[in-house]
């Protein structure tokens, strides 16, 4: 298990002031009473939120509570604009949601490297009194004030960014199977949800070839609600392009166990339906030709939104069984 993999962090973000426009009248030694010429304030900082793709989590983040930017600075008279301030720069993992705390309403996602996001903005400079000159009024001797920066909670959460999801009970295999197949190292027992945080590996495939896996914590029925890990295992999974389906032979109903994990799937977002799907049922090492025979009797069927039929595959990490034909699997539906 990495410890130091964060999905989510709450942050006070501190945009800065708008410097105040400047009230000046022209003079100079051949003016004596020249028009206004004051200029504007500058820009004060914004919070930005920047796309990396070199980037895997928001440990970075996770002590830095609060972000402060600088005020813009006051303009001048010869209509000189202030200065801009310099804008703080959070750069995170590409799959990143911001979440307004208060609301949790979400403001956007990043999915790109370099993508940059307003996250809180900085107020606007004042104008000078040179704006506001009129036929009207020919020397106007005010100027508007900066405007105040804002001080907002947000929330950054990260959703994994990988070719195929593994999506299962707690104890459905999934760890085993990933430190198998990728270099992971996930932490793997005989309990419930010995995944907690998500673990990604990379699956080295034929001819120099590769895929990213990610074995995500376990879900449980009524995981939409918040059950369980509930929502944070969820939220990762929208990012996978294959949701690779994972039940043990040894489940007292594999029909029902697969459509539980559906439904939760739909529940959370219907969207996850569009996905490709397979399913692989796991701990297979102990079963002979007649166990095996009785078991495909009971396997769910199942077609994906484009009509194909849900590909099946009996596997052992254990004992290597078939894991050449799951990748085989996998990486079609990843290129289809």
């Amino acid at each position: 298990m990495d410890n130091n993999f964060i999905e989510s962090v709450k942050i006070c973000c501190n945009s800065g002031k708008g410097g105040a426009g400047e009230v000046h009248l022209h003079r100079d030694d051949n003016t004596a009473r020249g028009g206004p010429d004051g200029g504007d304030g500058g820009r004060g900082g914004h919070v930005i939120v920047r796309g990396n793709a070199q980037l895997w989590t928001l440990l970075h983040l996770k002590y830095r509570k609060h972000i402060l930017t600088d005020d813009g600075e006051n303009g001048a008279g010869g209509n000189k604009t202030g200065a801009e301030a310099k804008d703080q720069i959070l750069e995170v993992p590409l799959g990143t949601v911001a979440r307004d705390f208060e609301t949790n309403e979400k403001l956007f996602e990043v999915e790109h490297d370099g993508q940059e996001f307003i996250l809180v903005p900085g107020g606007r400079g004042g104008k000078g009194n040179a704006f506001f000159k009129s036929a009207t009024n020919q020397t106007p001797r005010y100027a508007q004030p900066g405007e105040e920066g804002k001080e907002e909670w947000k929330i950054l959460e990260l959703k994994l960014m990988a070719d195929v999801g593994l999506v299962g009970f707690p104890n459905a295999g999934k760890s085993t199977l990933l430190s198998v197949v990728s270099n992971a190292k996930p932490e793997i027992a005989d309990y419930a949800f010995t995944t907690i945080v998500p673990n990604l590996g990379m699956v080295n495939y034929r001819d120099n070839r590769s895929f990213v896996m990610a074995d995500i914590p376990g879900i449980i029925e009524d995981a939409h609600l918040g059950k369980g890990l509930g929502l944070r295992f969820l939220r990762h999974i929208e990012r996978n392009s294959v949701l690779l389906f994972m039940v043990p032979c040894d489940s007292r109903d594999i029909k029902n166990e697969y459509k539980i994990l559906k439904r939760e799937l739909k529940l959370h977002n219907p969207e996850l339906m569009h996905k490709r799907r397979l399913l692989a049922i796991t701990k297979c090492d102990m079963l002979d030709d007649e166990l095996l025979k009785e078991l495909k009797k009971e396997l769910p069927r199942d077609k994906n939104t484009d009509g194909t039929k849900v590909e099946t595959v009996f596997i052992s990490a254990a004992t290597n069984l078939n894991i050449d034909k799951l990748k085989d699997m996998v990486w079609n539906a990843i290129n289809d």
